[in-house]
């Protein structure tokens, strides 16, 4: 039985025979069907895209920016899969706080910082966006905590399956394994733009469909293919910084995300995907502008009013401000050593701070503070409240 979109086989599964999907491989056959308001939808996010790029441009420190940022993409992605740990919750860990969370929830996001940040590193060396560099991704993903035992940067080997408690009731049963290396061969010629090249965000929304419905993996496939579109639009040029953090979107909208997906595969609804996606590239995009702005015009209130009410004091205050800028999750310990500046500075500083209402002490103890730079937080915590058990 085939589709629009792949063909159906049988094969043995854990003791029964089941149906598995093989995609076939991209572009889809026959061709997209857009219609002159889908070309304009592309429009309007390329442009909504491209001023989220320009965005950069004008921020004093585009490496601030994109540090939390890529930390945001990650809390997020990892919530879509069931992580129950927040931004602050990552923060605190990075910062050598034990957050209030399953440590296997904030290793998790941890890891996908450090597997986004190796998958740029590796664009920017000049490395093309390959099966390889999938599998050094995911190597880094899994590395430790939650899903460590399944064997990290190999193809899976296991027939796999989303939904249900085994393969014969399950919502989708991927390719057998032994025709993973194909589909993610065919998947590897699309990126490489073979046999044809196509606009970027049309190719970012169908090789994502396509690798979340091959699921080479045993485990993480989800946030490796949410990576993969971050990844190619960075290797495409049409994001300069990876500041678009998509998964906001997918979380919102997770049924219907799923549901699109898994309608691909069965009635190869391709076009309402795409769609969905370029509606997510276009929301996401301007909410990251309006973000950006929001956290600069914070910056400068704050500034202005540590100037207005400290006086001589302001020195060491101001300079605080700025490294928690980067650091909106401190403790006088870290700051002080980070600064170089003695700890009873810092810690009349972050007093000063605090009673100005710039920062908030958490613990409650007397010893080993933690403070939050709290409105800056707010800002970039939006959208990243754990989803309900």
């Amino acid at each position: 039985m085939a589709s629009r979109s792949g063909r159906y086989v049988l094969t043995s599964s854990v003791g029964e025979e089941v149906r598995a999907f093989i995609p076939d491989p991209l572009p889809p056959s026959p061709e997209l069907d857009l219609t002159s308001d889908d070309h304009d939808l592309m429009e309007r996010s390329n442009r909504a895209l491209g001023r989220l790029d320009g965005v950069t441009t004008l921020l004093p420190d585009t490496q601030l920016f994109l540090y939390l940022y890529v930390r945001k993409e990650a809390v997020l992605s990892s919530q879509i899969e069931g992580t129950q740990s927040s931004l602050s919750d990552l923060l605190l860990y990075e910062s050598e706080e034990v957050p209030g969370v399953p440590m296997d929830d904030v290793v998790e996001v941890s890891n996908y910082v450090a597997a986004l940040e190796h998958g740029l590193s590796r664009l920017d060396d000049g490395f093309p966006l390959s099966l390889r560099l999938i599998r050094e991704i995911h190597s880094i993903l899994l590395r430790e905590g939650r899903g460590s035992e399944k064997t990290p940067g190999e193809f899976r080997r296991s027939q796999n399956w989303i939904g249900g408690n085994r393969p014969g009731n399950a919502t989708h049963v991927p390719p057998p394994p032994n025709k993973v290396m194909d589909c993610m061969g065919a998947l590897e010629t699309f990126l490489h733009d073979d046999p044809v090249r196509m606009p970027t965000l049309l190719k970012a929304g169908l090789a994502h469909v396509q690798f979340e419905t091959i699921h080479p993996f045993l485990d993480g496939n989800g946030r490796v293919g949410r990576l993969l579109i971050t990844l190619l639009l960075c290797e495409e040029g049409a994001l300069a910084k990876p500041i678009l953090y998509l998964s906001l979107y997918f979380k919102t909208h997770r049924q219907r995300y799923y549901e699109l997906l898994q309608k691909v595969r069965k009635e190869g609804a391709w076009e309402e995907w795409i769609r969905f996606f370029l509606q997510g590239v276009r929301d996401t995009s301007k909410q990251a502008v309006e973000a950006a702005r929001a956290i600069l015009e914070q910056f400068e209130e704050d500034r202005r009013v540590i100037r207005d009410e400290l006086g001589q004091s302001a020195n060491s205050a101001l300079r605080l401000h700025e490294y928690l800028q980067e650091h909106p999750v401190v403790t006088t310990g870290r700051a002080a050593e980070a600064m170089t500046i003695s700890r009873p500075t810092i810690i009349s500083a972050l007093d000063n701070l605090r009673d100005l209402g710039i920062v908030r002490e958490i613990t409650g103890k007397d010893r080993y503070r933690v403070y939050v730079y709290d409105d800056y937080l707010a800002i970039l915590d939006e959208g990243t409240e754990p989803l309900p058990n």
